[in-house]
């Protein structure tokens, strides 16, 4: 166990520009050696415990995948095995839970759930999704367009949708990484900055046409109109929503050289069309295979901090 404070990652805003510029080379050295068939076990003895209160593919292919391709092994609780809260206070469960493993993954609704966890925890707690912050989903963006493009810094990133988590997180993003984000939200389902963390409006400019949002953008990216736990919302969602489906027009609008991204999984038809998703601006395979690799760097820092 290491000797150093222990560092959580909740939310994108807890990390530093330089310290995502580590993550960011780590990330790609990691992949690197991943495709080279390089063995790499930096984790080796390490434990990571991911508690799923939401369902999921991705986060728990690329955080599950990842550990042991790091030398680590898992502990995987669902809803019924880990009802956070319910069965046990939060607190309790995680002093039992952080003195039998290394390294906690949690993927739940209210982000205080994680935040109290965090609190309690002897080890790193990192956010796999909350209502509030997808954290780990933006640094595989960013790392994705990095692979693509270059430093994000200075560049225009369109949101276009709901003012959800993944539309926090990247006003987070771009207020520490210096680029702009341009939001065009239907009326009623804005971003809220106050839930965002945001500190001042300077680093996004808001749009009530998704036209303007993506004119000039270096990046367009989009989410599901209604996220897990909103289902009741769907029909009324989809009405209010149908002028924000992503289509070859704001593509077009968009820098001949704009990428397209999507945190998946994806309605083609609703949020998307599908000749963008499936086109040659999009780079969502990518970005879906990211998630891995940038979460490989980041557990590496959390359990060994600066290596190399």
């Amino acid at each position: 166990m290491t000797s150093a404070p222990i560092r959580h990652y909740l939310q994108f805003n807890d990390f530093s520009a330089d310290e995502y510029a580590y993550l960011f080379e780590r990330a790609a050295v990691i992949k690197r050696k991943f495709k080279a068939y390089e063995k790499y076990h930096p984790l080796a003895d390490r434990t990571l415990a991911m508690i799923f209160e939401k369902a999921s593919t991705r986060t728990r292919v690329s955080f599950e995948a990842g550990m042991y391709q790091l030398g680590g092994s898992v502990v995987h609780l669902t809803t019924g095995d880990s009802q956070l809260g319910r069965a046990e206070p939060i607190d309790d469960s995680a002093k039992v839970i952080s003195r039998m493993v290394d390294l906690v993954m949690i993927r739940t609704y209210e982000q205080e759930k994680i935040e109290r966890f965090a609190a309690n925890s002897r080890v790193p707690v990192i956010n796999g999704l909350t209502n509030e912050f997808h954290p780990c989903q933006i640094v595989a963006d960013i790392f994705t367009y990095i692979e693509h493009r270059g430093s994000i810094q200075g560049k225009t990133v369109a949101w276009v949708g709901d003012g959800n988590n993944m539309a926090n997180t990247w006003l987070q993003a771009a207020e520490i990484l210096g680029f702009t984000v341009h939001v065009s939200t239907p009326s009623g389902y804005e971003v809220d900055q106050a839930v965002a963390g945001v500190r001042s409006s300077e680093s996004y400019k808001v749009f009530q046409d998704p036209m303007q949002a993506c004119a000039g953008a270096d990046l367009v990216t989009t989410d599901v109109w209604t996220s897990m736990g909103y289902e009741a919302e769907n029909e009324a969602r989809k009405a209010a929503f149908a002028d924000w489906c992503v289509d070859t027009e704001m593509m077009k609008a968009a820098r001949p050289d704009a990428l397209f991204m999507h945190c998946l999984p994806a309605h083609r038809g609703e949020e998307v069309e599908a000749d963008v998703i499936d086109g040659p601006q999009s780079v969502v395979w990518d970005e879906a295979e990211n998630r891995m690799h940038a979460q490989k760097a980041l557990m590496e820092y959390l359990l060994l901090g600066r290596v190399g």
